[in-house]
């Protein structure tokens, strides 16, 4: 047997893999999955919220029509970000999380069908309800087609001894991906 069996936060990055193709954001497809006790609690991606019409249903990024750059002015996206309805999601089915952990997974699929991973940091909305809700690591692919992982522990400390805007490893950097057209 030449196959290599997937370490536990590989193989919970590839299920957030599968669920970022549900996602109906039109320029980056994220997804997330809550993992409690090693089992999935959660999944989440990018997509507009229940019975709103997506940007997939609208033909175009409301974002992107208004010149907003990326990792700015979140509020003015039709989607709710995959940490977001992952932690909703856990909510509405009355799963706990507290003490679990979330794997991120990101990737822009280019319109000739190749796909470029993303580096996955959550942004600072999003850390935010990490932090909340109690979960322990943050679990995201890399670009590079690694993964990191992240304390949330080490979250607040950072934000307690510096400022969020000082955070290392932000979302959303422009640099990080090209538009999609």
């Amino acid at each position: 047997m030449d196959d290599v069996r997937p370490s536990k936060d590989e193989y919970y990055l590839d299920l957030a893999k599968s669920v970022c193709r549900r996602g109906t954001c039109t320029k980056v497809e994220i997804g997330a999955v809550i993992i409690r006790e090693d089992q999935v609690v959660a999944t989440g991606y990018c997509g507009a919220p229940r019975g709103t019409k997506s940007s997939i249903d609208h033909g175009f990024c409301l974002r992107k029509k208004l010149g907003i750059p990326s990792g700015e002015r979140y509020e003015m996206c039709r989607s709710v970000h995959a940490e977001q309805n992952a932690i909703i999601n856990a909510a509405r089915s009355g799963s706990a999380v507290l003490g679990g952990d979330i794997y991120i997974y990101g990737r822009i699929k280019n319109d000739d069908g190749t796909e470029v991973q993303l580096d996955a940091f959550p942004c600072f909305i999003c850390k935010k309800m990490v932090i909340n809700a109690g979960l322990v690591r943050v679990i995201c692919s890399l670009k590079d087609g690694g993964h990191k992982v992240f304390k949330v522990e080490d979250y607040v400390k950072e934000w307690k001894e510096n400022d969020i805007i000082d955070d290392k490893y932000q979302y959303g950097k422009p640099t990080e991906w090209k538009e999609k057209e």
